[in-house]
C-alpha cells in the first residue's frame, strides 16, 4: 500500500529525534523530528472507520478496535481522534481508550467487583477530554511493540441512567476512529544459535536490530555480548534490549553493558522471535564494534513418545506401557526441537496429551487422555498444553479446576480372576474390565501440588524460584493441597497464544520427602464465552461482528464483570413488587372496556381487551431476575404490547370524531396495517406512535370544525362534556406523556410506567363518546344473544321481523 500525501506528512512525525524514548508515550502535540536511514525502514499505515461512542454501562456500549502489527516493526504511533457533533446537548466530556496486546482490554470503568476466583489485570488506558466544537487529536507510542493484535476500546464516561426517548430528545453524537502508524526494519540481522555474529554500530542514532526464533522446548536463553572495541578514547557503552514492548508495563529485559555483558532469560516464548535491540550510548561520532552470540538450554520430556503410545492414549484402552513409550507421557504434537549441537539438555518435564474439542463460538473444550487424573511428582514437572492460538479465541473466559487425589497404595481386585495386586503409583486403564473394583489411598502428608498457568511458555524451575513467571510476563500461580484440595482460576479474556500449565510437588521439608509423595489432578478446563453464563440476573451476549468476543448485561441491578456484585441488587420482595406494578396496572383498562360496552363501541373494547392482555403478560416476561413469566416468544409479545397501545390510542381518536361508520372502519383497519408496518421498522421510535396520534387529532378536529361551522355552534355543544370528560380525560393524556417522555428512567421504571399505564388507561374512560342517542346502553348484549330481533332503520322508521 503507497502511502499518500497526508500519510507521508504523519509518517514524519513517526520516527523519534531520539532512538531511546521510553517504550510507550502517550502525547496530545503533532511531535516531530528526524529519523534513521531511510532506505532500511519501511513505513506503513493503517486506517480505521470512525465509531459513534456510547456512554458506558457494560462491555456492549465500548467500541473495539483490532489493529494487526506486522513483525520487526521498531516503532508504531496511533493517531486517536475523536469529535463530537453540533447539537444543543454537546458538552465538554472525557474519551477513555484502553489498549491491549493480544486480546480484547479487561476494563472496568464502574470500579465494580469481578467474580471470586478471578485473576484481573487490567488495561493500560488514558483519558483525554473532549471539548465544545473542537477535535481531540491524540498520539500514542510504542517503541519495539509486540508483532501480532492489538485491540483497543473507547468510551464514554458512566451512563446517567435515562431512558432516551427516540425522536424526542437528541442527544449528541461522538465519535472516535484510530489510525496506525508503523516503521518496519528490513535488513534485521537473524542470529544463530551459537554462532558469533560480528557488527558495528558506526552512528549512535541508528541502533541494531536483530532477532533469533525460538524453538519449542527451551528452557532458557544466554545472551552474550563481547569482544566491545571503540574507535576513540569514549567508553565502550552499550544498551541491549531483549523482547518486545507491551502496555502497560515494560516487557522487555534491558542490560547497560560497559564492555562485555551477558544475560540469561528464563522460560523464553517458544516459536517466536524474540528481537534483540543494540543501542550505543556513546557521543557523535562514536563507532563500536562488538560480538553478538546466543544459545539455549533445552528441556526434553523425560520418555520418549511414539505414535503408538498416543494413539493408546486417546482410546484410553492400553493395558500395559509400551516398549519405549509411556501411556502418560506423549510430546505435544507439532513441537519442534530447539537447536542444541553443544549437548545442554535435561529431561526436565513430562508432557500430558491434551486435545482441544470446538464447541461453538468462543466456546471449547479440553479433554486431558490418559488416566482419570494427571500424575505430578516432585521432579519433573508435568506440563500441559491448551492452544489458545487460533486468532478467535480471546473475547471469552477461561476457567481453569484443579481437584486433588493424593496415592498412598492402590489396591484392584477382579471376581473372574480371583486374584488380588498391589500397586503404587502405577495406574492401569480399567475401561475394558467393568467388574473390576478400584480402591484408593491418598495421602500427601504436608505435600502439596504447585501450579502455574503460563502463556507462550511453561515454568520449569519450580524448585529453583518457587515463583510463577517466563521470561516477560507473570504468570497464574495455583496451589492444591489436602487441606484445600480444590482450587479455580479465571482469566477474562486470555491472551492469544499456546498457554502452559506446570503441575510439581512442593515439600516444605525438602525433596527427599516428595520422593515418597505422588498425586494425581483432576485438570477441568474450558473456554466459555461468559463465566457462569452471566449468572441468573445477567444475560451473556456475544459482541462483535468481524471478531467474536462476549460482556454480561446484568438486571435488577446486579452488576460486575459477571453480573456477581449484589451491592444495588433488587430484594426479591422488590422484583415481585415491580412485576406485580407493571401488571396489574393493566387492570385499569377495564374500567376503560366497560365504558366501551356500555356506549357499544365494540370495535374500541375489543382494542383494549387485546392490548391489557399482551402489556400484561409482556412486562410479566420482560422483567429480570425470578419474577418472571413468558407465555410465548418475548419478541411477539413486545410487538403485541406496542401495536395494542398505538392502535388503542388511534381508535380512542377516531371514536372520538363521531364520522360515518363506513368511513370511520375503513380508517380503522387502514391506519392499523400502518401502525403495524411502521413498528415493524421501529418499534422504540417516537413517531410510531405520535405519527397516529397526530393523523387521528387532524382528523378529529376536522369532523368538529365540520359540525361546528354546520350547527353554527360549539363542538360538542354541552359544557358538561367539556367539564367533566374532555378536560380531565386531555389533563391525564398530557400527564401521562410527560412521564412516559422525560422523568421515566432505568432506577424508577417500574413506578413511572405504571403510573403511564394508569394515566393511558383512565384518559381512554373518560374521552370515549356516549352512544348512540336510539341506541340504549347494553344493547349490544341482547343482539349477541338473542337469535330474532327487530332491526331499526334509522331514516326510514320501518320495522321488519328478521
Amino acid at each position: 500500500m503507497a502511502p499518500g500525501p497526508l500519510a507521508l506528512a504523519l509518517l514524519v512525525l513517526l520516527a523519534p529525534a531520539d532512538p531511546s524514548p521510553p517504550a510507550e508515550e502517550a502525547r496530545s502535540s503533532n511531535g516531530g523530528g528526524g529519523g534513521p536511514d531511510d532506505r532500511s525502514f519501511v513505513a506503513e499505515y493503517f486506517v480505521q472507520g470512525a465509531q459513534k461512542l456510547s456512554f458506558y454501562s457494560w462491555y456492549a456500549n465500548a467500541r473495539l478496535f483490532r489493529f494487526r502489527v506486522p513483525e520487526d516493526t521498531v516503532q508504531l504511533r496511533w493517531l486517536l481522534q475523536a469529535s463530537q457533533g453540533r447539537g444543543p446537548d454537546c458538552g465538554s466530556t472525557n474519551v477513555t481508550v484502553h489498549f491491549r496486546h493480544g486480546a480484547p482490554p479487561v476494563i472496568n470503568p464502574l470500579g465494580t467487583q469481578f467474580p471470586a476466583n478471578t485473576s484481573v489485570r487490567l488495561a493500560y488506558n488514558l483519558t483525554t477530554t473532549l471539548a465544545t466544537l473542537v477535535q481531540n487529536t491524540t498520539f500514542v507510542n510504542v517503541t519495539g511493540p509486540a508483532a501480532g493484535d492489538w485491540f483497543m476500546v473507547a468510551h464514554l464516561p458512566k451512563a446517567a441512567g435515562k431512558i432516551e426517548v427516540k425522536g424526542i430528545s437528541t442527544p449528541c453524537t461522538y465519535s472516535f476512529q484510530p489510525d496506525m502508524f508503523v516503521l518496519r526494519v528490513i535488513d534485521s540481522l537473524i542470529l544463530e544459535p551459537d554462532t558469533p555474529a560480528q557488527q558495528t554500530i558506526a552512528q549512535p542514532a541508528r541502533p541494531l536490530h536483530a532477532k533469533i526464533f525460538v524453538p519449542s522446548y527451551s528452557a532458557a536463553l544466554h545472551f552474550e555480548l563481547g569482544g566491545c572495541k571503540v574507535n576513540t578514547s569514549s567508553p565502550c557503552a552499550l544498551r541491549v534490549t531483549l523482547g518486545s514492548a507491551t502496555l502497560p508495563s515494560r516487557s522487555q529485559k534491558v542490560l547497560n553493558c560497559s564492555g562485555d555483558c551477558s544475560g540469561v532469560l528464563a522460560s523464553p516464548p517458544w516459536e517466536k522471535w524474540l528481537p534483540i535491540t543494540v543501542e550505543s550510548l556513546s557521543g557523535p561520532g562514536t563507532s563500536i564494534s562488538f560480538q553478538l552470540k546466543a544459545s539455549f538450554t533445552v528441556c526434553k520430556p523425560d520418555r520418549a513418545s511414539s505414535f503408538l503410545s498416543f494413539y493408546h492414549s486417546l482410546n484410553r484402552s492400553q493395558e500395559a506401557p509400551l516398549p519405549g513409550g509411556s501411556p502418560n507421557a506423549t510430546l505435544l504434537t507439532g513441537a519442534g526441537a530447539a537447536h542444541n549441537p553443544l549437548g545442554q539438555s535435561s529431561r526436565c518435564l513430562r508432557n500430558q496429551p491434551v486435545i482441544r474439542e470446538d464447541l461453538d463460538v468462543v466456546s471449547l473444550h479440553f479433554r486431558v487422555l490418559g488416566d482419570v487424573g494427571v500424575p505430578v511428582q516432585a521432579e519433573p514437572p508435568a506440563l500441559l498444553l491448551f492452544n489458545l492460538n487460533s486468532g478467535m479465541d480471546s473475547g471469552g473466559t477461561l476457567v481453569l479446576n484443579l481437584a486433588l487425589n493424593q496415592v498412598r497404595g492402590l489396591t484392584w481386585h477382579c471376581p473372574s480372576w480371583g486374584t488380588e495386586a498391589g500397586l503404587l503409583g502405577e495406574r492401569r486403564q480399567l475401561s475394558l474390565f467393568p467388574a473390576l473394583s478400584l480402591q484408593t489411598g491418598w495421602s500427601l502428608g504436608n505435600a502439596s501440588v504447585w501450579a502455574c498457568l503460563s502463556a507462550s511458555s511453561p515454568v520449569l524451575s519450580v524448585n529453583a524460584t518457587r515463583g510463577c513467571h517466563t521470561a516477560f510476563s507473570q504468570g497464574y500461580p495455583l496451589n492444591v493441597s489436602t487441606s484445600s484440595p480444590d482450587a479455580t482460576l479465571i482469566i477474562p479474556y486470555p491472551e492469544t497464544a499456546n498457554w502452559f500449565l506446570s503441575l510439581q510437588l512442593l515439600c516444605p521439608e525438602g525433596v527427599g520427602e516428595c520422593d515418597k509423595a505422588k498425586a494425581q489432578v483432576s485438570v477441568v478446563t474450558l473456554l466459555s464465552p461468559c463465566f457462569d453464563n452471566c449468572g441468573t440476573y445477567g444475560q451473556c451476549s456475544l459482541l462483535g461482528r468481524s471478531y467474536p468476543y462476549a460482556g454480561c448485561s446484568c438486571k435488577a441491578g446486579w452488576s460486575g464483570w459477571s453480573c456477581t456484585e449484589d451491592t444495588k441488587a433488587q430484594p426479591v420482595g422488590t422484583q415481585i413488587l415491580a412485576t406485580l406494578l407493571l401488571t396489574l396496572s393493566n387492570l385499569f383498562f377495564l374500567p376503560a372496556i366497560a365504558v366501551a360496552l356500555y356506549h357499544y363501541h365494540l370495535v374500541e373494547a375489543s382494542v383494549y381487551t387485546f392490548n391489557m392482555f399482551f402489556s400484561t403478560f409482556y412486562h410479566a416476561c420482560d422483567q429480570p431476575g425470578i419474577a418472571v413469566m413468558c407465555i410465548m416468544d418475548y419478541d411477539t409479545l413486545q410487538f403485541c404490547d406496542f401495536f395494542g397501545s398505538v392502535v388503542s390510542i388511534w381508535v380512542t381518536v377516531l371514536c372520538m370524531a363521531r364520522l360515518e361508520k363506513t368511513l370511520k372502519y375503513v380508517l380503522c383497519v387502514l391506519g392499523t396495517l400502518f401502525i403495524a408496518m411502521s413498528l415493524q421498522l421501529d418499534r422504540r421510535g417516537v413517531w410510531n406512535m405520535m405519527g397516529p396520534c397526530l393523523v387521528a387529532l387532524l382528523i378529529m378536529i376536522a369532523a368538529w370544525v365540520h359540525r361546528g361551522v354546520t350547527r353554527r355552534d360549539c363542538y360538542p355543544p354541552s359544557w358538561k362534556r367539556w367539564a367533566f370528560f374532555l378536560c380531565p380525560g386531555i389533563t391525564l393524556a398530557v400527564v401521562a406523556i410527560m412521564v412516559y417522555a422525560f422523568i421515566q428512567t432505568k432506577e424508577n421504571y417500574f413506578y413511572t410506567h405504571s403510573i403511564w399505564h394508569i394515566l393511558v388507561a383512565s384518559s381512554v374512560a373518560f374521552l370515549l363518546p356516549p352512544g348512540d342517542k336510539l341506541q340504549n346502553p347494553w344493547d349490544w348484549s341482547r343482539k349477541l344473544l338473542c337469535r330474532y330481533q327487530i332491526c331499526k332503520n334509522d331514516r326510514e322508521e320501518l320495522y321488519a321481523v328478521t
